[in-house]
């Protein structure tokens, strides 16, 4: 959506007042109150929520709040003045007080409800009620929505107390899974991959709570002790936190016939999220019948391109439930996500996320999410048989659309023209084999190397074997990777080469400049996030702001001690290590 706010915007937002007249409430203004609701904002007690977009919920402010850390990339982006994120008044509004904000700003922030499907699968029996009515923004408040730079911007607090999806849990982030969000949503930004953006983190001097996880160098699978860690408010900006579960709880209740209104409410948040992500690419002057498929196809275009660089980067979202897969295409919710060291397809971060959530598995469950979000659309496109069957189509048609977006990633990333199975397969086997890490192969294959010394620098083998195991024949591995990289290399159209398939010669520097564009040198490792939410904990911040500049440059050449620091593979110790190599939902 891109209306224009009602005064103009200054060239710099400097005050909250400045920041205060930008806002336009949208969702609250344009969708369904629940008619249960406090209007007041006191409602912090589990509940069914039977109808209604939205629940009107008052933050729970944390106490004695201290600067952490802000978007210093969105900052610049929204027009914001850095100084503005240590000012009193915006500090206390994004930790959570919202009784003194200036008008127009609402005193009241709002939750949202949606459904559950895992993996293409409904569940309803794991709410406290046995009814799907309690599912939702157990933790999180949306509390500004602002029209800056004519984009429209939601902005949310993330930890900010309990509303009624809490399901009885406090509501509470902690500091540590704070400063993971944090820096993971403006990494994946500057890696290019479509993501919720960070604003700011705030952190309680004096307020804490219990959480299982693990003692130090644990190879538990789950938590297996309890510590006070401290309390935190990050806020997440985004131009809107619809989800495909949101849509689906909706279509849902149509389905059972809930409620007399199930339909209308169905209506009315699809063609919101429609306005809110798509008013740029979808036709305004469509039917309603034809807007929907538009809606279908730019989405479908969006999440396939998601998924894509997902894989592109290293990045595993570990748990990509419908409910954590934003309508507007792009990446949220980073709780048991984490970026691959070691290569591995079936990379899983989440202890409880199976090889379903994996690493190489992500597009069958963005198919998933997928199929979920077409079953939504169906009760709006009536009885008639064409939109049916150009909206069948389009589901049909998501594995083809995926797997293209798939072959043009890999041959990005391997700087060829066209994609070729065979040499593709080859490099699997090879990377499974040895094994490698991920981004370091990469990084360096995009050197174009002569012979096969420079990948070395990501191979893990020696540190990965068992001792009591066997050694492999290394000179037989080190002759099919050298005939692999002369094969990839005559595919490039380096080499001079009679091959059937090869490319006319390139220049070397102009291949090796292009590779560098799609393969990062930096990613956020969790090995080197550990440290910096550990001394966060005890007050300072300086290792967390670093990696945060480290990591808002992942495709640069940085300083020498940068990249000795940040750009090696993960120490042998860390491996199988809980809260490293793996970790639980409550990450």
């Amino acid at each position: 959506m891109v209306a224009k706010a009602s005064r103009p915007q200054p060239s710099c937002i400097a005050s909250l007042e400045d920041l205060a007249n930008l806002a336009d409430y949208s969702f609250v203004h344009g969708l369904d109150c629940d008619p249960d609701a406090r209007p007041d904002g006191e409602d912090h007690s589990p509940r069914q929520v039977r109808s209604g977009h939205y629940v009107p919920v008052t933050p729970t402010p944390i106490a004695d709040p201290e600067y952490v850390a802000h978007g210093k990339t969105l900052f610049r982006d929204l027009g914001f003045r850095d100084s503005l994120a240590h000012a009193g008044d915006f500090i206390r509004m994004f930790s959570g007080d919202l009784a003194s904000v200036p008008a127009p700003l609402r005193k009241a922030g709002w939750s949202c409800g949606y459904a559950l499907s895992i993996f293409g699968n409904e569940y309803t029996r794991q709410c406290p009620f046995q009814t799907g009515n309690g599912y939702g923004d157990g933790r999180a408040i949306s509390v500004l929505e602002a029209v800056i730079l004519g984009r429209r911007w939601e902005m949310q607090l993330k930890g900010a107390g309990r509303t009624p999806y809490c399901r009885g849990a406090d509501g509470r982030a902690v500091l540590r899974s704070s400063v993971r969000e944090f820096l993971a949503q403006e990494h994946m930004h500057a890696l290019g991959v479509p993501t919720s953006r960070s604003l700011s983190l705030y952190v309680s001097r004096t307020e804490k709570v219990d959480r299982p996880w693990y003692s130090y160098g644990s190879t538990s699978s789950e938590p297996n002790e309890i510590v006070s860690e401290p309390v935190a408010i990050s806020t997440r900006v985004a131009p809107s936190f619809i989800r495909v579960g949101q849509l689906e709880l909706f279509s849902r209740r149509v389905r059972t016939r809930t409620h007399s209104r199930a339909l209308e409410e169905l209506r009315q948040i699809v063609f919101h999220a429609i306005e809110r992500e798509y008013s740029d690419v979808i036709d305004h002057g469509l039917e309603p019948e034809d807007k929907l498929i538009a809606f279908a196809h730019a989405f479908r275009n969006r999440l396939t391109s998601l998924v894509a660089d997902w894989v592109r980067v290293g990045y595993c979202q570990g748990n990509f439930n419908s409910d954590n897969c934003a309508i507007g295409g792009f990446t949220l919710d980073y709780g048991p996500f984490g970026f691959c060291d070691s290569f591995d397809p079936y990379y899983q971060p989440w202890t409880g996320g199976g090889r379903h959530f994996s690493f190489l598995v992500q597009p069958i469950a963005a198919e998933r999410n997928f199929q979920m979000f077409c079953s939504t659309l169906r009760p709006l496109l009536g009885t008639g048989t064409g939109h049916l069957t150009a909206l069948d189509e389009i589901q049909d048609g998501f594995e083809a659309v995926m797997q293209a977006r798939m072959e043009r990633m890999w041959a990005s990333k391997l700087g060829l023209d066209t994609f070729d199975p065979a040499l593709f397969l080859e490099l699997m086997r090879l990377m499974v084999e040895t094994p490698v890490d991920y981004t370091i192969f990469f990084r360096e294959l995009s050197e174009i190397p002569d012979d096969l010394e420079p990948l070395r620098k990501s191979f893990y083998s020696e540190a990965l074997r068992p001792q009591d195991e066997q050694s492999p024949d290394v000179s037989a591995s080190d002759h099919r990777w050298s005939e692999w990289l002369n094969q990839w290399k005559s595919r490039l159209g380096i080499e001079t080469s009679t091959a059937v398939g090869a490319s006319a010669p390139r220049s070397r520097e102009a291949i090796s400049a292009r590779m560098k564009r799609v393969n990062p040198k930096y990613t956020l490792r969790e090995w080197l996030v550990v440290p910096a939410y550990q001394r966060a904990a005890a007050g300072d911040y300086s290792l967390l702001r670093e990696i945060q500049e480290v990591m808002t440059q992942p495709y640069a050449e940085q300083s020498r001690d940068v990249e000795d620091r940040y750009y090696r593979i993960k120490p042998l110790q860390y491996f199988h290590k809980g809260g490293i190599s793996h970790y639980s939902c409550s990450s």
